[in-house]
């Protein structure tokens, strides 16, 4: 598959960092997002489903990792 103009193969594989607000946004837009899967595998666990809340945690700390590395990473 050839790059198109503008791809980062064309550049060697380096991008400009993210802007710091967008890191912050898109790293707040996670955390609220592990919240919510953090609060279903919560009450899937009270719940006596033992697959869901497992997905939901795993879906919680996924979503976590990846806001730290977008706000930390740039």
């Amino acid at each position: 598959m050839d790059p198109k103009p503008g791809d980062d193969a064309e550049s060697g594989g380096k991008r400009a960092p993210r802007p710091l607000i967008e890191r912050v946004g898109l790293a707040a837009i996670a955390a609220v997002l592990a919240t919510l899967f953090g609060g279903v595998a919560a009450a899937a666990w009270l719940g006596g489903e033992v697959f869901l809340a497992t997905m939901s945690g795993i879906g919680c700390l996924m979503t976590a990792w990846v806001g730290a590395l977008t706000l930390l990473r740039g």
